[in-house]
């Protein structure tokens, strides 16, 4: 029964917070195309309905394109989630970005790659701290190169974790997309699963775990950044 003390919901309220459940909410990165969308939309139907309902339609389709879905990130330690949506292309060893100053041992390296039908934002792959974070300008070939991480443009950052292990996960801009979004800086704190950034249409996330960690996928598979556990990270690093 419920509490005849609190005030019951009206079926409005009600609505609305139903469809705050379904429909995610859009990443500050995306608002301005969303917003600039919907304005051009407005104006489109005022000259033509049924070129209107096209122009509403590509609105809508750019507010699914940058949702920022509610993930429930597991919590247990040692281990790394993954930063994005997406489909495992390679699980390879490889030297991390040398702009991060991690050294040149060989780390393991899982790169995700996004179409543009998957969520686009990033998200932190432990908690901890950021050590560094660079953007570095390069070329856009299409993110399911394995070379795209060394020669595509990209924002890379160390994170230091909480349980003390140094990881490097890293946005890759590819044939599309041209503008990489990261919203930490040196220094700044991070939580696993939480939200960090934006690569726009179309491209590719590297994270690399130290060497002796238990990756837990292979190419193929896919990912849900903030839940997907991608490794297991050695014990008594």
């Amino acid at each position: 029964m419920s509490d005849p003390s609190q005030p019951s919901s009206s079926p409005v309220q009600h609505a609305i917070e139903l469809t705050k459940s379904i429909i995610p909410p859009i990443h500050p990165g995306g608002r301005p195309f969303v917003f600039g969308a919907i304005g051009a939309t407005l104006v489109v139907r005022l000259l033509s309905r049924r070129v209107g309902v096209l122009a509403g339609v590509f609105t809508a389709w750019l507010a699914w394109f940058f949702r920022e879905p509610k993930r429930v990130t597991p919590q247990r330690p040692g281990i790394a989630v993954a930063p994005a949506d997406g489909t495992v292309s390679h699980v390879i060893e490889a030297v991390p970005p040398a702009e991060l100053g991690l050294g040149d041992t060989p780390m393991l390296r899982v790169s995700t790659f996004l179409s543009v039908f998957d969520v686009h934002v990033q998200r932190s792959p432990a908690t901890g701290q950021v050590m560094r974070a660079v953007h570095k300008a390069g070329e856009f070939l299409s993110a399911d190169l394995d070379k795209a991480s060394e020669v595509n443009e990209r924002n890379s950052l160390h994170i230091h974790t909480a349980d003390g292990y140094d990881l490097a996960v890293v946005q890759i801009a590819g044939l599309v997309a041209r503008r990489i979004i990261c919203q930490v800086a040196d220094g700044d704190k991070v939580t696993a699963g939480a939200t960090y950034g934006l690569i726009r249409f179309g491209s590719r996330v590297d994270l690399y775990v130290p060497a002796g960690s238990r990756v837990l996928v292979e190419a193929g598979q896919r990912t849900i950044g903030g839940e997907t556990v991608l490794a297991e990270l050695p014990a008594g690093h």
